[in-house]
């Protein structure tokens, strides 16, 4: 097992096309660590540097106590599982897993131990004798990580590898990645643009836009304390609503003012104007007064809640309200909506995110 250790990593290509940013990250020894972002954030590109497919423009690249921006992909003692499980159609599943192993030379009897070990691990030895062609996305998916694992390498670089896996087994492997790594202790890092599998996997998760790093950090602290106002909208579903407000400090706290509703909160906040964010499920439906007057546009019922997407009813914009299932308003129908001073999230003109309370900042490289 190793470390990965990347130290002002950028990548820029030919025509000028600033792809990724000066990144500073270090991915412990066995950890799990998720990359995460929109399509064209960087994160493949970084993956992609890692393993030696692409060459770092500026920075350096160590796996254990090595550089290795110069050492060869297959030097590396790495193994990449990509979204294409790029199986041999003609080889048998036994043959996939061990070709790697065969093009090395290594011992028939250990070639054969390993492929055995990796396929018991992965729940499929029934399957060693068959071809790709007779298996479903998920068992096939299990073969291109056999394939991976029979390899012992230091590090595991996985892209986006279960994309093309429907819904019910996209979850199904995700709990069976976890296990599986777990078991092996290797360090892994994982690149996905669901954020669900990045909340739901890592140890901690990397969130990267317009190929520069945002945040680095436990899935939970990230949803907590996002660092600035991308984090907070990306992390998170349904997104976090966000209202311009300006603030005005009183004798028991700050006093805020949005398009359609005012507010007094007991919070220590400096006058200014500001972004104020509340996740979904931090909405109540307010008796009385509540602090913003809202039009029902749709309800999207999900099970155990009901998704109510809403109008401001001054101003423009939606609002999300994430409500027990057993509340279902019609549409057109006016609510007011309240929210716990403890739930608010401030950012101010900079999108960085603003602490309360002398809450530490949470550190954009790790």
């Amino acid at each position: 097992m190793s470390n990965v250790d990347l130290s002002g990593v950028a990548k820029v290509y030919d025509d000028d096309l600033l792809a990724v940013e000066d990144v500073d990250l270090a991915v412990e020894d066995g950890e799990f660590l998720v990359m995460v972002g929109p399509s064209g954030c960087g994160k493949s590109t970084t993956l992609r540097m890692i393993a030696g497919l692409e060459t770092a423009t500026a920075g350096e690249i160590e796996i254990g106590d090595r550089v290795v921006n110069d050492v060869r992909p297959q030097d590396r003692d790495i193994a990449m599982v990509f979204q294409n499980y790029a199986l041999y159609p003609h080889m048998t599943v036994r043959e996939n897993m061990s070709f790697g192993l065969r093009l090395a030379e290594h011992d028939d009897g250990e070639i054969e131990s390993r492929v055995e070990e990796a396929a018991e691990l992965l729940e499929i030895p029934e399957l060693l004798d068959q071809l790709p062609k007779q298996l479903s996305g998920g068992q096939q998916q299990r073969v291109a990580l056999g394939r991976a694992i029979v390899r012992d390498p230091d590090v595991f670089l996985m892209d986006e590898p279960l994309s093309n896996l429907d819904a019910k087994l996209r979850t199904q492997m995700r709990t069976e990645l976890q296990r599986i790594q777990e078991e092996l202790g290797v360090t892994t890092i994982y690149v996905t643009h669901d954020q669900t599998e990045a909340m739901t996997m890592g140890d901690r998760i990397a969130i990267l836009d317009d190929g520069e790093l945002q945040q680095v950090a436990a899935p939970k602290t990230c949803y907590d304390r996002p660092n600035n106002e991308f984090v907070a909208g990306f992390i998170g579903s349904p997104s976090m609503n966000f209202f311009d407000v300006t603030a005005t400090p009183t004798d028991d706290g700050v006093a805020l003012a949005g398009t359609g509703f005012e507010t007094n909160l007991p919070i220590d906040l400096p006058a200014g104007e500001y972004t104020l964010g509340v996740r979904p499920e931090d909405l109540a439906i307010a008796t009385g007064d509540g602090h913003i007057d809202t039009v029902v546009d749709v309800v999207e019922p999900m099970g155990a809640d009901n998704f109510i997407y809403l109008q401001p009813a001054e101003g423009s914009g939606e609002i999300t309200a994430r409500v027990d299932s057993e509340y279902h308003p019609e549409p057109g129908s006016t609510i007011s909506l309240g929210f716990d001073p403890a739930d608010v999230h401030f950012f101010g003109e900079d999108g960085e995110r603003v602490p309360l309370d002398d809450e530490p900042k949470t550190v954009t490289t790790a």
